[in-house]
């Protein structure tokens, strides 16, 4: 369906997201996709959306409160947005645990690999559950009688809770109704069965189903009339006053521990929750209906990702894939010396995850033990709490190299980790900096000072993704190992930039938000437009996470208008509106959905044959451009522009297996497959892989 001329040019940012999980959801549904990745991604939906009830729905709820009758540039007011939000969600929950229900659980305990209801319990199993809850779980409950004694515990966010209605009086003839009882965060969500118990090689106990059957143990006397599971999602946005803090890291530390208990968005409770006990909870937590999400399975549904990773079953998952060093670096990653020699002859591409990552891991464990290296610095946005490279930067600091780390402390929901990082670094005397406040350090840059032949030469890497050892084999990224003079002096001067203080110094290359970044990218858009009206070829393409910023979706419908051929590929969010006549009818938008999460942000303009070509840190949204510290850096190898080109556009655009084609409404159609099946993951395995 296009959008008619009276309808807004953006579209809703929520249920764009939702749109996105959707398409993530449609992998699950998929039959041809191995079982235990079924599960995988049911449980990435599960997973994506806290987030999004944590953030975006925070988000939207306080609109409501500050500016409720503010129209959007959507074409909606925030109570409007909230409304058409929670019914997609409520539509994609309910898809989501069917799914889960109907049809995986019941073929997963076909392979021998179930949860164990306890209605199916024989007597030898409930025997064993019962003494794993004597032993293991009863002596870490705490159940709560709510009477003016016991008022209603504080909740953390996400946790799992139980909500008992009992019938009788207790030892002080005090009458019970309503009980609540918290399960620990130190108690597994999964208990495995042993075999020889269950009769199955992977039968599983949720925590929900023994503390349900043994509930009566905790009310001894009393009659327990209903035990119900239930979590409730809480606004998990940090807010750190940038005035008025001296000490960034101490601010944040203090924020961390209240952020488990801002107020609640969303609950989520068991089926089978008698109404009057789901307004209860409702009335607890200041919700209403919309709010509430009544589900089939787990709460946390997230949990059950275990079972992808413990189950060693390889013809329910994908098949293995193992990326490998590419050459030269596969021959000369324990000799330091041929290794930045091999980066000295020319600029070296990397393509994760068909490329490991363990190659970026070699160039900083070069940079450890060379004695020529002097230097290292270092941007960390996330890095993961068991991490190698951090490792190497620790131990490079240990042996007297100076080691300089700009430590991003408000990455969401990796704030603790690297505030554990930045004060393992400080002692062992790095120099850590947490950039600039106010402004998020996403860019991705490590740069290697080396003496050689009586002078200091850098050598650098950049690329669009994390420095993320775990990641970097799920999330498809570019990385760019260089030691091109004119690259490595500018991230010099942003480094300079992050860690003190000073004028903006001009840059030969990079293009570096808050700076300079939207309004280049701004002037190449309009370039091609100007091409085309003087006759010339125009081109334009764009590979991103999300797409959302006004003015640049302003400058493509302009060039659209012009005659600008225009193909975005957009994995998440995108608040465009494509193919609509007058307006947009030559923008393309594909969102490829698959084994591995696109993550590269790659841009392309013809610019008249010269071909222009920028690997960055940054989508194209408000954030990246004015309230972040990003980069973007041009492919100036003529060999690699045109890998890049390839890997990045040619393949996704000939993609038809994993592809979607996003309409003017909003919603997505999955690509037919015409013709010989082409699926982009698969072909660059094959490509890139050995």
């Amino acid at each position: 369906m296009l959008a008619s001329s009276s309808d807004p040019t953006l579209l809703n940012r929520e249920l764009s997201l939702l749109k996105f999980n959707e398409r993530v959801l449609a992998m699950a549904e998929d039959r041809d996709i191995p079982l235990l990745e079924r599960l995988r991604y049911l449980c990435i939906v599960s997973s994506n959306l806290d987030e999004f009830f944590e953030i975006r729905i925070s988000s939207l709820k306080e609109q409501q409160r500050q500016n409720p009758s503010l129209v959007g540039a959507d074409g909606y007011t925030p109570g409007v947005a909230f409304e058409h939000v929670q019914l997609a969600a409520h539509e994609l929950v309910d898809r989501q645990n069917s799914l889960l229900m109907k049809e995986v659980l019941p073929k997963l305990s076909a392979e021998g690999i179930a949860l164990l209801k306890p209605v199916n319990w024989s007597e030898e199993l409930r025997a064993w559950a019962h003494a794993c809850f004597e032993r293991e779980v009863m002596p870490m409950l705490t159940p709560i009688g709510l009477d003016p004694a016991h008022p209603f515990p504080r909740v953390y966010n996400k946790s799992l809770n139980f909500i008992i209605a009992l019938h009788g009086h207790d030892a002080f003839g005090r009458s019970a109704s309503i009980a609540v009882v918290q399960a620990p965060r130190a108690l597994p969500r999964l208990i495995k069965v042993p075999a020889e118990v269950s009769g199955i090689p992977h039968g599983y106990l949720l925590l929900t189903a023994i503390i349900s059957a043994f509930v009566e143990e905790l009310f001894p006397g009393l009659e327990v009339r209903g035990c119900y599971q239930w979590r409730v999602t809480r606004n998990s946005d940090l807010f750190v006053d940038e005035e008025e803090i001296t000490n960034l890291r101490q601010a944040l530390q203090g924020e961390l521990s209240q952020r488990n208990f801002g107020a609640a968005v969303r609950l989520e409770i068991d089926r089978a929750m008698p109404v009057a006990l789901a307004v209860f909870l409702q009335k607890e937590f200041n919700l209403q209906a919309q709010d509430t999400y009544r589900v089939s399975g787990p709460v946390n549904l997230s949990r059950l990702m275990h079972l992808c990773n413990a189950i060693k079953r390889p013809e329910l998952l994908f098949p293995d894939y193992r990326p490998y060093i590419p050459p030269p670096f596969d021959e000369v990653q324990d000799r330091p010396n041929e290794l930045f020699e091999a980066i000295a002859q020319k600029d070296r591409l990397l393509h994760h995850p068909y490329q490991s990552f363990q190659t970026v891991l070699n160039f900083l464990t070069a940079a450890a033990l060379d004695p020529a290296v002097v230097a290292i610095k270092q941007t960390i946005y996330r890095t993961g709490e068991d991490s190698e490279l951090m490792r190497l930067l620790v131990a490079a600091a240990k042996v007297g190299k100076e080691v300089t780390v700009v430590v991003e402390l408000m990455a969401r929901f990796d704030e603790q980790t690297n505030i554990n990082w930045a004060a393992k670094l400080e002692e062992v005397g790095a120099h850590v900096s947490y950039g600039v406040v106010g402004h998020k350090t996403h860019a991705k840059m490590a740069l290697v000072l080396r003496r050689e032949s009586g002078h200091i030469r850098r050598y650098g890497h950049l690329g669009t993704g994390n420095y993320h050892p775990r990641t970097a084999k799920l999330y498809t990224d570019f990385g760019l190992l260089t030691a091109d003079q004119k690259l490595c002096e500018d991230m010099d001067k942003v480094f300079s930039l992050l860690t003190g203080l000073g004028a903006r110094r001009p840059l030969k290359l990079l293009l570096q938000s808050p700076f300079t970044m939207h309004e280049t990218m701004l002037a190449l858009i309009r370039n091609e437009a100007i091409n085309v009206k003087a006759g010339k070829k125009g081109r334009i393409m764009a590979k991103m996470n999300s797409l959302l910023e006004p003015v640049i979706i302003d400058a493509l419908y302009k060039a659209s208008q012009a005659g600008v051929g225009i193909d975005l590929i957009v994995r998440g969010a995108c608040a465009l509106r494509p193919g609509v006549p007058g307006l947009s009818e030559n923008i393309q938008v594909r969102s490829i959905i698959g084994r591995f999460l696109e993550h590269s942000r790659v841009f392309y303009f013809y610019d008249d044959g010269a071909e222009n070509v920028y690997l960055s840190s940054a989508d194209w949204m408000d954030r990246n451009f004015f309230r972040r510290v990003e980069i973007s850096l041009p492919v100036l190898d003529k060999t690699l522009k045109k890998r890049v080109i390839e890997e990045a556009f040619t393949f996704p655009l000939r993609d038809n297996q994993l592809a979607w084609k996003a309409q003017a409404d909003g919603s997505y159609i999955k690509v037919k497959g015409r013709g010989k099946p082409f699926n982009l993951h698969q072909q660059l395995m094959q490509r890139l892989g050995q």
